[in-house]
């Protein structure tokens, strides 16, 4: 879920990256660096200038890999003039204030024809922020506020509180390992604490290690197996299982530093109300100080009754600039770059490829064209001809390989292989129809009785010289056909005999394994689909 908003009659974006739901942005803002705030942004994001800050700005390039000259930093506390429009005509103030909430969180405050905009992103209220230069002297007419925790039922204590808490806990398992869950980025200040409170190392991941040391934090935090008592992981990989293999090893809790309702799984797991959001009280008590025109909720659309009575309600029609709206208007020259890519790979032609393989979900739209393509480059094909085609598995002696097709459980290979028969070896192959005879449309006798299964009683080496195995005894219980057998071939015993001492000289030393008699599967007559013989075209040759 994105947590981010197009600013109305603005060209104005802030953490909101799907471009093309909002073609008249030009100008685009990231407050922090979490995960729902970046949904949509990539490696790939070109020629649309992000601006955010120093820290916010480091770790854009280094997690996201997005190219340094579309990242513009802008230090916290200061006020920086953007154009919005080709000319230079019209312009805004853009003002970056500490959020209080992760290592890079900032507020933005706009000023521009559109009027005052603070835009908080994900924040933490303390007093200090009312009395920051920028927010004293300024009239907020647009106040997108975050609402996470805007619900007057849920008691979010202060971080200090918090903090004290999970102490606490701690202090009350003196044999016991800790594993904190926690996102990404975030509550690092806890972590150093927790550090120098129990004078132990932190032990975490080898990614996180790396946003470390962008942060330039104290040296508390270790990537080594086991040196610390404390241990951080993401939260997913926290569960009941995880839980119980570390309990079998070492003592082992878990604390989530969390406001938001979990279920506890396990008895050894904590849930202590450590919060990086605003809680009902600091909201009231921000935006009552602020008094805002007008309140836009970041998260979804509540916002309480309560909150409302601090808003003044004074609006103002905003008259958008002729130059800003030519600026909004206006297509980026990679629009039409990508769209002009797409074109090309659409329309491109068919490459010659030899044998065509047919993905069973999305056959080919021009199969002929292609086949075509692929048999006319070879100047030593006969002439063919491309209203003809036949399917000649036995032709094809040359191996191909395995081409596993997708969504096939057994993983089997499916293949089609498609290829041009010439005129002379089709009149070659060519039968006339008044050659036919009624066998060749006669149906297929099939053994419909599945459940025989042969099985020879082995003979011996010694038992044969003695002339004590003169005929194989087969092991089969319903034994009436081959009864019949014996009795029609009465008449040649001398000769059938002879037969039988071959047989047994040459299969006296074979032993043949139960797999050799196993009952192959037998098709009945509802298996088959019997179809009409149809003649060849006689083609006209010059």
């Amino acid at each position: 879920m994105s947590n981010g908003k197009i600013i109305a009659n603005t060209p104005l974006a802030v953490d909101f990256w799907h471009v093309r739901r909002c073609p008249e942005s030009r100008l685009f803002f990231l407050s922090h660096m979490h995960s729902d705030h970046t949904v949509g942004l990539t490696s790939t994001w070109a020629d649309r200038p992000i601006y955010c800050s120093p820290i916010t700005a480091s770790l854009l390039n280094s997690k996201l890999q997005v190219k340094e000259k579309f990242i513009h930093p802008l230090e916290v506390g200061e006020s920086y003039l953007l154009p919005l429009d080709d000319i230079g005509k019209e312009t805004m103030t853009v003002t970056l204030i500490d959020a209080n909430h992760c290592p890079g969180a900032v507020m933005f405050l706009f000023e521009g024809y559109f009027g005052t905009i603070l835009y908080t992103g994900d924040f933490r209220y303390s007093p200090s922020m009312l009395r920051e230069l920028f927010l004293a002297t300024s009239d907020i007419d647009v106040l997108y506020l975050d609402n996470t925790n805007c619900d007057p039922n849920r008691i979010i204590p202060s971080r200090m509180q918090a903090t004290q808490q999970i102490k606490e806990v701690i202090r009350s398992h003196p044999d016991h390992n800790v594993v904190l869950g926690l996102y990404g980025l975030g509550k690092e200040s806890l972590l150093v604490e927790l550090a120098m409170e129990f004078q132990t190392w932190i032990e975490v991941s080898f990614d996180r290690m790396e946003t470390l040391r962008l942060l330039s934090l104290p040296d508390v935090f270790t990537t080594e197996p086991g040196a610390g008592r404390i241990r951080v992981l993401e939260q997913r990989e926290i569960s009941f299982a995880s839980m119980c293999q570390w309990n079998r090893e070492q003592p082992t809790l878990a604390i989530y530093p969390t406001s938001r309702p979990l279920i506890l799984f396990h008895p050894k797991l904590h849930v202590v109300p450590y919060s990086d959001h605003s809680s009902y009280q600091e909201l009231v008590d921000f935006v009552s100080g602020l008094k805002p025109s007008s309140l836009v909720p970041i998260v979804g659309n509540g916002i309480p009754g309560s909150l409302s009575t601090f808003v003044s309600g004074k609006r103002h029609d905003v008259l958008v600039p002729e130059s800003v709206q030519h600026y909004m208007r206006r297509l980026p020259e990679n629009m039409h770059k990508s769209s002009a890519s797409l074109q090309r790979q659409h329309v491109r032609p068919c490459v010659p490829k030899g044998v065509v393989f047919d993905s069973p979900g999305s056959p080919s739209k021009k199969p002929r064209e292609c086949l075509a393509q692929d048999f006319s480059s070879s100047e030593e094909e006969e002439e063919t001809d491309t209203d003809s085609f036949d399917y000649n598995l036995a032709e094809s002696s040359q191996k191909l390989p395995s081409s596993k097709s997708r969504g096939n459980p057994l993983g089997t290979s499916r293949r089609n292989f498609t290829r041009i028969i010439t005129k002379k070896r089709l009149i070659a192959q060519r039968v006339p129809f008044n050659q036919f005879s009624q066998s060749n449309f006669s149906r297929m006798k099939i053994l419909k009785k599945t459940g025989v299964c042969l099985k020879p009683r082995r003979c011996t080496t010694a038992s044969v010289s003695n002339g004590a195995c003169a005929r194989p005894v087969w092991d089969d219980k319903d034994d009436d056909d081959s009864n019949a057998s014996v009795a029609s071939s009465s008449s040649s015993q001398g000769s059938q005999a002879y037969i039988e001492q071959l047989e047994n000289e040459i299969l006296k030393d074979v032993v043949f394994p139960p797999q050799d008699f196993e009952p192959c599967f037998l098709l009945q007559d509802s298996d088959m689909l019997m179809l009409p013989l149809c003649p060849i075209r006689k083609l006209n040759l010059p």
